[in-house]
Parts: structure tokens; sequence; C-alpha cells
């Protein structure tokens, strides 16, 4: 661990850890598998890289996209980290190279797709070699209950049998507790270590709006924005009207997805990546090969198709842990419409599991209470604060004591057994004279019919406040039966009273308090990012690659004017002193002089 923190420090220009990655490091130094659950921007990269650079041999990385391999390998090289990637965009005599590197052993870490990986005569390759680690980068892609599941990421189960001694770690941003279960399986992980970091981005704040007059909504709110970003439509023909919408306003901005040619989605890519480009209007195919940390905001013009995937798209705003935003434009016509695509697709099981993950994401946009609390909940880290940065905390709705009405739901899940999903419960709630009910008997129970003075759409909103809140849970596994959590004992119990929000069909965002300024010179801030993408320019790599706009911010803030003073900024580490110090130093003393 002391050569960690030497590594740390030296190479990536970090004086400590972030939450969780010295627990990570320290178990793959003692060769555990290990499975890594962290927020995007969090620092799971570090988490094998670290090690990947302490330990003698070679790693290897699975990484799911050619972009996202070359952003990543850029990154390290300019780190002076030795590290290279193989996949289609290679010829062969570069390849070569590669496979003579990786046998001369010139490099520490190896990023691969997973289809490369576990092609017979690469792990023949490979078991000539002294392998230290493997990690599996977006690992739910392997599971069944992930919401990005991908057939090619299965067959990765196959290299623990091939390499039994070799530490495996899966790292992933979103992962529910049946999708992290399934992984762990999946991988077959070894009695894993298991680090579950807080999923909170508290620099994001969550924004949401009643899609109305959309097109005009994006375009206001995209001219409040300064900074690169992100906006995701669910069709090909929206991203050609909004992008064209946008420009015709002067917005610097170009459409994305996959009815484009490769070579032009390419560009646009790179462009975006570069700088040359502002925002990206996009289908999901511009997905997780983004690894850009200066994102400011990420726009969702329609409602993604499960909680994951929103969490994943929005965590590409802020990496670089400065203020972001995320606004999601909510239409209940679009959920209709999403229902209907789900459920027309040809795996019925399949279906099945995206329409739950549906489910949860339609109770989102539907939500009164703290958007970030739902988020957390959502992934069993349970909150019990308000963030004060999101839409409803900053216009809060109208609460009320809702102790009884949440007491009559949890006491009705009970008494059917936590077997059933919100629509019976609804049903039983509210008397209805229904033939399976009265199949059951449920018409005997004390529950019946104690909520038949409100509507099913107050029931319904009440339900997912509970949910939101943690009290309730949804068994996804189970058919997306109800289930209570230990958190609701003691309401049920009477010893806890619940505030809830009154059911309402419209938010009224009204006036909110910017996000908290950060304390920098700005009019030098500008100048160190004019001085950042000459160089990346001169370099052809993205300007975050040269500095984030974090240390862009540090350096605005300390003025430092020497190479100790440039050292003790956040992300310089060595060879990023050598490569770019002198160059920041100048334009920092003459803005000074």
């Amino acid at each position: 661990m002391e050569q960690a923190v030497q590594v740390l420090s030296q190479t990536f220009g970090y004086s400590e850890f972030r939450a969780g990655q010295a627990e990570v490091i320290e178990q793959v130094l003692a060769h555990r598998d290990v499975l890594v659950l962290m927020p995007t921007g969090g620092g799971k990269s570090l988490c094998y890289q670290i090690p990947a650079l302490v330990l003698p041999g070679l790693s290897i990385v699975v990484s799911p996209l050619i972009s996202l391999m070359k952003d990543q390998v850029d990154a390290l090289n300019a780190y002076g980290v030795s590290a290279a990637y193989v996949n289609s965009n290679l010829n062969s005599e570069q390849l070569v190279s590669v496979f003579r590197g990786m046998q001369e052993g010139r490099y520490k870490l190896i990023y691969v797709a997973p289809e490369r990986l576990m092609k017979m005569d690469f792990i023949e390759r490979l078991q000539h070699l002294d392998i230290s680690l493997i990690a599996v980068d977006e690992a739910h892609c392997v599971s069944h209950w992930g919401h990005d599941f991908r057939k090619d990421y299965r067959l990765l189960g196959q290299l623990k049998a091939q390499f039994p001694h070799v530490p495996m770690l899966g790292l992933t941003a979103t992962a529910d507790l049946a999708t992290r279960a399934d992984i762990a399986q999946q991988l077959n992980l070894q009695q894993p270590f298991v680090f579950k970091g807080s999923f909170d981005r508290p620099n994001i704040r969550y924004n949401q709006i009643t899609k109305y007059k959309a097109t005009d909504q994006v375009i206001q709110f995209v001219k409040q924005q300064d900074g690169s970003g992100i906006i995701y439509c669910n069709s090909r023909k929206k991203v050609d009207e909004l992008a064209l919408a946008l420009a015709r306003q002067g917005v610097n901005c170009a459409g994305y997805h996959a009815g484009l040619e490769g070579n032009i989605r390419d560009l646009i890519q790179r462009d975006f990546i570069q700088d040359r480009i502002d925002i990206i209007v996009a289908t999901v195919a511009f997905g997780m090969g983004i690894d850009k940390s200066n994102v400011r905001f990420v726009v969702h013009f329609d409602l993604p198709r499960s909680i994951e995937s929103y969490y994943q798209e929005i965590g590409r705003a802020g990496r670089d842990g400065m203020p972001a935003e995320a606004l999601l434009l909510y239409d209940e016509k679009d959920a209709v419409r999403i229902r209907q695509w789900i459920a027309s697709g040809e795996n019925v099981e399949r279906n099945e599991v995206e329409l739950q993950k549906f489910t949860a994401i339609e109770a989102f946009g539907e939500a009164q209470t703290c958007r970030r609390q739902i988020l957390l909940n959502y992934f069993a880290e349970y909150s019990a604060g308000q963030c004060q940065n999101c839409d409803i905390c900053l216009d809060p709705p109208k609460a009320f004591d809702g102790t009884l009405d949440a007491q009559k739901v949890l006491s009705c899940v009970l008494r059917l057994q936590q077997q059933v999903g919100s629509q019976y419960l609804i049903d039983v709630l509210r008397g209805k004279q229904l033939k399976r009910i009265f199949e059951l008997q449920h018409e005997q129970l004390s529950t019946f019919g104690i909520g038949k003075a409100q509507s099913d759409a107050y029931w319904h909103n009440i339900i997912n406040q509970l949910i939101h809140r943690g009290l309730l849970r949804v068994d996804i596994t189970q058919h997306a039966v109800l289930k209570l959590t230990e958190e609701a004992r003691p309401v049920l119990r009477q010893t806890q009273t619940v505030q809830l929000a009154v059911p309402r069909l419209t938010i009224d965002l009204g006036k909110k308090k910017r996000v908290s300024e950060q304390d920098y010179d700005r009019p030098l801030f500008a100048k160190l990012k004019h001085l950042r993408k000459s160089i990346a320019e001169q370099d052809n790599v993205p300007p975050f690659v040269v500095f984030s706009d974090a240390s862009l911010a540090d350096m605005a803030a300390k003025f430092p004017q020497s190479s100790s003073d440039f050292l003790q900024i956040s992300g310089v580490g060595q060879t990023k002193l050598e490569r770019y110090g002198q160059r920041f130093i100048e334009v920092i003393s003459k803005h000074l002089d």
C-alpha cells in the first residue's frame, strides 16, 4: 500500500484516495477477487490502474467500446503510464507491434473487448505472460438483470478457469441488488470482497419539468448553460430535428445516431471529445464510450428505459467533481409508447425484466419526493435526508402527515404476504369487486376497502413515495411484487411518523437557487482553458486529458508559480509537471502581473 500511495501521488497527482479506493486496492494487492460498485466519476479506474502499476506483470482491462479504450489509453499515456489497446481499429502491423510489446513486458495495462479477449488464440497468448490482474469494466453487462446485458460478456465467466490464481475485478456504476449478485456469479468471482460506494453525486443537480413544447424548453435550458452537454432522444428522427433546431439558434452542436455512417459518428464523437463541438444530440448509441470529464449538463428529451440507464447517462456530467445539471422532460404519453416498444421485443423473459425496470423510472418521473433519495434508495443506499439540490427540494411540494396512508399500504402488503404487485394491492385497498380477489378470499382481509375514498392514481402515487423513501421495495426477481423493508417496521408499529407529499399532476419549478459557485479567478480559468485546448490540439488528445476542469479551477484559485507549487494542484503528477507545468505557470504569472 505504500507503493500504491506513492503511485497515487507521483503518477496521478492526488494527495489522498477517494472513498473506497484504498480498501479495494488493498484487497486486489492481496490477490482477492473484488466487486466494485462506485458512481460514474467516483474513481473506479484507479482501483485497477494503481494495482496494475504496483504489481509486477501485465493487467488486462475488459472494456466495451473502442472509443472508450482509446480515451483511457490516451489519459494513461499522458500520465506517463505505458498502456495500449487491442481492437479492430489496429492494422496488422500495429497489432503485431502491440503483441510484441506485451511479450517483451513493455506495457502495464492492455485494454481489450470481450469478443477479442475470449478468442482462443488470445487466451493462449496471455497464458504465456505474467498476468497480474483482470478488470472487467461495465460489469453490469454480464448480468441478465443488468440494463445493458450483452451476450459476449457472459463468456467472461470462463476466465477464472483459465487464470485461477489471478485476481479479478468487476466494476460498475449501476447495479441493483439482483444485478450485483448475478455479476459475482457470472464472473465466477471467488468469495469476492464487495465494495459498495455511495451512489450519490452531490455536484449534479436533478431537474425535471413536465414536457410541453419540448424543443423550446431545451433551447431555453441550453442557452443558460456554459460548456459541454449531451441531449438524449429516443429516436433518430428526434435527434435530427432537435439538432437542426438548436443549430438554427446558433448553438454549436451535432446529431449522433446509428443511422449515420461509422466514420461520420467517429468524427462527431472525436470533435465533441476535443471540445470542437459543444453539444451532442444523440440516441443511446452515444453511450458508454464517453470518458469526457468536463461535460456540464445532460438532458433527457425523452424518458429513459430504466433507472440504471438514467443514472449512467446523467453520470457523464460533472465527472471532474464540478457543478453540473441534469434535466428530464417527462410526458406520460412517452411512457406509454416506451412500454409498447419494450413489450414488442422477441425475448419474452427479457421483456418482463425491462418492463419492471421501466416501471421504476416511470415512478421517478412522477415523484414528488427528493429525487436524490429516490435514486439512492433504488440502489439500496437508504437516505433519510433531503439533498437541497434537486427541483423537489428547491421548490418542495405541499407535505402532509402520511402516516395513516403509509400504514394502510404497508399493512395491506403484509396481509397479502408480500406476494403481489402494486395494482393488485390497490385493488384490495379500494375494495374492488374483482373475481380474482374473491377467488383468493382477499375480500376477507381487514385491509380490504380501507382506501376506497381515494383513487387508483392517488394510491399509486403514495406507493411510489413509500418505495422512494425505502419503506417498500420492488423485487424484480419475483415478478415485481412489493416487499417490506426493515425501515417499514417502526411505521407499522406506530413508533415513527411519515411525511408524504400531496399527490399533484404538475410541478412548478419556480425560481431556483444556482449551484454554489467555486471561488476561483474566472478570467484566469478562461485563459488556462485556451492554453489547454491549444496543447491538446498539438498533442492530438482531448483537452481534459491534459488537465481536467477541476485542475484548472484549482490553478485559478491557488495561482501556483513554481514547480513545487504546481505539484500541489489536484491531478498534477510528475509527468504532467514536466510536460505542461512551465507553460501553465507562465500564463498564471503573466495574469498576475
